[in-house]
């Protein structure tokens, strides 16, 4: 198939969330059938609820910077499928995603007519394999590899890792994960393995005595919460066990001090030197997270799709521009908790204009405004008429575009 032949196909498999088959068994034997790619080369885990994917594009920057040939798969895509599956961080050519797509969905069929897979594999499963074999086919020698949902059953957990990474676990995806953050946190920690590192970002205090069971005493923990932390401005310094780290953060957000050490405290595990630490996270970007992408007049782009990831942007808001009319484009999905989103965000906003991707999940205009009314809101139904709202935002507005990453993957063309 071509490129938007691939692409439409794997729509059709149906979202990824929304159809999830949560379980490890199909997706084995699709690795097995293509002689397991996902062995070919030493890999980095990472899970977590929020920060997992900037942990990883500084872990990967930090690998990269090394000198090594880097392999880095994440989800969700801003704009284009091709973002998911990346070497040297540059996405794969639409050439090679419908390639590599031709040669999992042959092997799928072949599979499942003889009864081997109850399934076609799931869109998410489709698209690990597809980079598994491109990354084997590219001899990238190092994979950092985010988790999709989950961690114990998500299909990126077939794996034997050099490290895994969980960055700090919250509430989100209930109805897969379990109602309580201790639940949540279980399955998070399903990637540890025994004998293999681990590195914990910041977590809440009842849980942390989850992510190393009996079974796993033998893992080397480094809980950033146990590090020694001196802060001067956008720079950071870690010290334990007689190894100091010092990181300039080059994402913004306080939140980001967590993730930055816990990229950190992965690359010294992985052999890396601190001065090549230090310059490659410096260097490293998460499109579409706290992204200024704008300055006259300051448009922000932040997936905030949970309570706790609006959390933190409301508390980057309170921080930064406190006293300034704030301007938000928002937009969520269905099966986000989009009160308690709404709750942390919606006060801060002077005027609100409520929008939906182009999605099937995502919820309705007035479906929001019914949930949290705010009482200088505005509807637009598609992202692009929202966009151009914001030529009537006055120059010493801040604008923030928000509630979900595909809202910002629309907006963001719109905006460059």
């Amino acid at each position: 198939m071509d490129f938007p032949a691939s692409v439409h196909y794997l729509y059709s498999l149906g979202n990824e969330v929304k159809t999830i088959k949560l379980g490890l068994d199909r997706i084995r034997r699709l690795l097995e059938e293509l002689d397991n790619p996902q062995y070919s080369c030493p890999v980095v885990h990472v899970a977590g609820t929020n920060g997992k994917g900037s942990v990883c594009s500084m872990i990967e920057s930090g690998l990269r910077e090394a000198g090594f040939k880097t392999g880095f798969f994440t989800s969700p895509h801003l704009v284009s499928p091709t973002e998911r599956i990346r070497i040297d961080n540059q996405p794969v050519s639409e050439a090679d995603f419908s390639r590599a797509f031709d040669v999992i969905h042959l092997v799928s069929e072949r599979l499942l007519a003889a009864g081997e897979i109850d399934c076609h594999p799931t869109y998410f499963e489709t698209v690990t394999a597809m980079g598994f074999w491109l990354f084997r086919e590219a001899e990238v020698e190092r994979l950092v590899l985010e988790v999709g949902l989950g961690g114990r059953l998500d299909a990126t957990n077939v794996v034997d890792p050099l490290l895994s990474v969980i960055t700090p676990v919250d509430l989100d995806h209930q109805q897969y994960l379990g109602n309580t953050i201790e639940e949540i946190a279980v399955e998070k920690a399903g990637i540890i393995k025994p004998g293999r590192p681990v590195v914990l970002g910041l977590q809440h205090p009842q849980i942390k005595h989850l992510f190393v069971a009996d079974d796993l005493e033998d893992v080397a923990t480094w809980r950033i919460s146990d590090l020694q932390l001196r802060v001067d401005g956008c720079h950071y310094r870690a010290e334990k066990a007689g190894v100091e780290l010092e990181v300039d953060c080059p994402l913004p957000g306080e939140h980001q001090v967590g993730n930055s050490l816990a990229a950190a405290v992965s690359l010294w595990f992985l052999g890396i030197k601190p001065p090549v630490i230090a310059s490659g996270i410096a260097k490293a970007t998460w499109p579409g997270r706290l992204e200024l992408i704008r300055r006259n007049p300051l448009i922000y782009l932040d997936g905030a799709h949970n309570p706790s990831a609006a959390r933190r942007l409301r508390q980057f808001i309170d921080r930064h521009f406190r006293d300034r009319e704030i301007w938000m484009i928002f937009g969520v999905m269905r099966d986000k908790e989009v009160t308690g989103i709404a709750a942390e965000l919606f006060p801060v906003a002077s005027r609100l204009i409520l929008t939906r991707s182009n999605q099937q999940r995502s919820l309705e205009t007035e479906s929001i405004r019914g949930l949290f009314p705010h009482p200088n809101s505005y509807v637009c139904e598609h992202v692009a008429e929202a966009v151009a709202m914001l030529e009537h935002a006055p120059p010493d507005a801040v604008i923030f575009i928000t509630g979900s990453l595909f809202v910002v993957g629309e907006a963001r063309p719109l905006l460059q």
